[in-house]
This record gives C-alpha cells, structure tokens and sequence, in this order.
C-alpha cells in the first residue's frame, strides 16, 4: 500500500499505460482522478478499478482546454480534498500528418503543441499549487525516445517530447524547495495503442531490425512502466527529482549497426 492515503490524478488513464497505472495505483491504496477524453473508456477504468475495492472517479476532460482542467482539479478538491500526485500521462501522436517542419502543417503542429505540451503546461499551473497546499508530493512527466535522440518524420511530436525534459528540470529546481518533486519517464518500445499508430501499422516499420536493436529483444509492457511510475508517485523516491528515467530496455544506448 505504497500510496495509502494518496491522491492521484492520471491523465490520458482510459488505455495503455495510463490504465495500468490507474489499475496499480489504486491497488495500492491511492484515491485515483482518472482523466481522459473518451468518456466509454474512463467511465469503465473507474468501474473495474471500484469493482476491485479500489477508489477512483472519472472526468471526462481534454487537456489542452483551461476550463476542463480547472474543472479537474476543482472536482478532485472537492471529491478528495487533496491532491499528492500528477501523472501527466496524456499525449497523442499524429501518425502520417507529422513530419518535418518543412511540411507539417500549422494545424497538425498546434494540435500536437496543443495536448503535449500545452496539457502537461495546463495540469502542472493548476495541478501543482494543489500539492504544495496538501504539503508536497510527487509530479510526473511523459517523455519518449523522441526526446532524446534524433528521430526523423515527426518533428512537432519531438519537440513536445523534447521540450517536456527541459520543463520538468525547471519545475524540479523551481518546486523542489516547496516539497514537489518532479521527475519524467522517457519510454520506448511500450507495446500500447500509440506505439501501433507510430511504427506498427506502418508498412515501412522493419519490426525485425527494431527488435534487434533492443537488448531484450522484446516490447516493454504498459504494466512495466506503470510500477516506475508507482516508485516515483510513491516516498520510495524521496530523494529523486529532475530525474529523466529512460524506461526503453536500452534501445537508446544501442549503436546503430
């Protein structure tokens, strides 16, 4: 019961790894807000997640909107009282409409800029006085391998991704005197609905040549990355902030060949 007590709000928490760590939070004892634009999805993630003696509301909210995510956190003060943990999990990936900066269009970009990195700026301006006032906490960020490597044909979701490191270094050094720690999962290789849309479903995807570049020679699971998140929501990770955690079985640091 590492987050007995807690109160957890999980963007983007109807599918993927945003799920599974609704799923585990609330098995280990936190009251979960979970957020996402699909209404079918997060009303039955709050329904197994209650079914199982867990705790967990759901509202229905797009990040990037100001009004739905001061309604957000309005409710969760309402409902709970509190609030301890920010996982800002929420992101989209626009498939074939990005691409280099020379042709992607204005709208793609701004949508992209809009749920990436517009959300993660929306939940942490109205999300983080609200830790501070429940005497301090934990944030968590969403990266990729977007955001540390060089990664052609999706220009507007790199520079979310790279931008969303940058942010959650200033946060950890802005927050961290007031008992905020902020800290940011970079996964690659998660076998979730994203990664489908981005590589799988390409044609030109060579899903023997990405395997082999991995030294697990597998994908990662939503539930692998949803127990890091768990050790950074939780006290387990008192003494880590600006921490950027590659969770991507070392596709990262494994040489081209």
């Amino acid at each position: 019961m590492r987050l007995k007590d807690k109160v957890a709000v999980i963007t983007g928490a109807g599918r993927g790894i945003g799920r599974a760590a609704a799923d585990l939070f609330a098995q280990e004892g936190a009251s979960v807000v979970l957020v996402d634009v699909c209404e079918n999805l997060g009303a039955e993630a709050q329904r197994t997640i209650e079914g199982n003696g867990g705790k967990a509301i759901f509202i229905h909210a797009d990040v990037a909107r100001t009004e739905d995510i001061q309604g957000l956190f309005a409710t969760t003060m309402e409902v709970y009282g509190a609030l301890h943990v920010l996982y800002n999990n929420a992101a989209i990936f626009a498939g074939k409409d990005d691409g280099p900066v020379t042709t992607v269009t204005e709208e793609v970009w701004d949508r992209v800029l809009g749920v990436n990195l517009r959300g993660l700026f929306l939940c942490c301006k109205y999300g983080v006085p609200l830790i501070i006032e429940s005497g301090g906490g934990s944030v968590i960020t969403t990266s990729s391998s977007a955001g540390v490597l060089g990664i052609p044909g999706c220009d507007a979701y790199t520079a979310t991704k790279g931008a969303t490191i940058a942010l959650t270094r200033s946060m950890a050094v802005e927050f961290g005197p007031q008992g905020v720690r902020v800290n940011c999962i970079a996964p690659a290789g998660v076998d979730t609905e994203m990664l489908r849309e981005s590589s799988l479903d390409s044609e030109d995807f060579d899903e023997d040549y990405f395997l082999q570049r991995t030294p697990f020679r597998r994908y990662g699971t939503p539930s692998e990355i949803a127990r890091l998140a768990l050790f950074l929501a939780s006290d387990d990770s008192s003494y880590l902030n600006g921490a950027i955690v590659r969770a991507d079985g070392g596709i990262t640091i494994t040489p081209i060949s």
